[in-house]
């Protein structure tokens, strides 16, 4: 079992900075938003994408997956009353020549070994794909 901490700190009302290990998080906590921090909701997002990108960077050496990059892009949709998410979409591009099986097994790997992907998914529809980046055009 393992166990995880990070500390939250206000900074006035419109900041609040999260210390976790020797890293430093400034988090939008300002009720009218601001431009130069996550806010909670893209902190939630923000945390799924991590959980994925570390699954592939977990997975890619087990499988012999080739590949020169990963871009994520997430959406989630929120309610007001009561406030919740009620749904997340992700699209996961990669960048390789790998074949389009060996990128369905590198998604069924990063859907089903994910901590923060599976722990969200029981609570909120969390649905995307897993494809190639289109080649450059010449």
């Amino acid at each position: 079992m393992q166990s995880y901490t990070m500390t939250a700190t206000r900074l006035d009302g419109y900041g609040t900075r999260m210390h976790c290990k020797a890293a430093e998080l400034l988090a939008d906590t300002d009720p009218a938003g601001r431009a130069d921090a996550f806010n909670p909701a893209e902190l939630l997002l923000a945390s799924i994408a991590a959980c994925m990108m570390k699954g592939i960077e977990r997975v890619t050496p087990m499988l012999g997956f080739s590949l020169r990059g990963v871009t994520i892009h997430l959406t989630g949709e929120r309610q007001d009353a009561p406030p919740r998410m009620t749904r997340i979409d992700y699209e996961i591009l990669v960048d390789t020549d790998e074949t389009d099986r060996r990128l369905e097994l590198l998604h069924q790997n990063v859907r089903k070994y994910g901590t923060i992907s599976n722990t969200i998914a029981l609570a909120v529809p969390l649905n995307g794909t897993l494809m190639r980046l289109p080649s450059p055009v010449a």
